[in-house]
């Protein structure tokens, strides 16, 4: 096989193929606009983002969605009384999937730039923080800064803007003693382009005569 391959060649995988079906955990009264009064889904733009900006879905993992979503009733942050759940079949288009060994160099990158940058500019760089009682870097500020400076980055150089973006996070404990399995691992997709959302559902029971194909 070529060892020395044209530095640009794994742009012909960036595209993920095929729709995947997402999750989102939220309030009823959300669940009910979106579907049933067909309101847009609004993006996120908080600074502590895990993958940056946009529409947050868990990557074909309902239970995780609906964990996230009963929690949320202890969060007065989240707005959420009633919990539900809203189901979306995604394209992810043009994915910046941070599952894949050139996206992550990139990244690392960006993360240098930006360090440069906050250098000239005199200012401190974001970190990633914890919540009290959680061990795990909930509160992305400095992962949300670097991907944010690589979509301005492409932006400004006129370069094709990310439909989607793709991490997995490992959180919560670990399934067994010394395991590296965790708790509420899962892939999260970080919609940008709202096109890229094919249509909304809600998740339906089993019905259990019937095998799942």
């Amino acid at each position: 096989m070529q060892e020395n391959i044209n530095t640009n060649t794994h742009l012909l995988y960036s595209s993920l193929s095929n729709m995947i079906i997402g999750f989102h955990g939220c309030d009823i009264t959300v669940y009910e606009k979106i579907l049933y009064d067909h309101k847009p889904f609004k993006s996120s733009h908080n600074n502590y983002d895990w993958l940056g900006n946009g529409m947050y879905f868990w990557e074909q993992n309902l239970e995780r969605a609906w964990e996230w979503a009963k929690s949320g009733r202890t969060n007065p942050k989240l707005h959420i009384k009633t919990p539900a759940v809203i189901g979306a079949i995604i394209d992810l288009g043009f994915c910046l999937n941070l599952l894949d060994s050139n996206n992550i160099q990139m990244l690392k990158l960006q993360h240098e730039m930006l360090e440069t940058k906050m250098s000239i500019a005199d200012k401190a760089m974001p970190v990633n923080k914890n919540i009290k009682g959680n061990s795990d870097l909930l509160l992305r500020y400095l992962d949300c800064a670097v991907i944010e400076d690589l979509h301005q980055e492409r932006e400004r150089n006129n370069l094709l803007p990310y439909d989607s973006v793709r991490g997995v996070f490992f959180e919560g404990h670990p399934i067994y003693e010394s395991s590296g399995f965790m708790e509420q691992s899962h892939i999260q997709i970080c919609i940008r382009n709202p096109n890229c959302i094919k249509g909304f559902f809600a998740p339906k029971e089993i019905n259990s005569k019937w095998r799942i194909p």
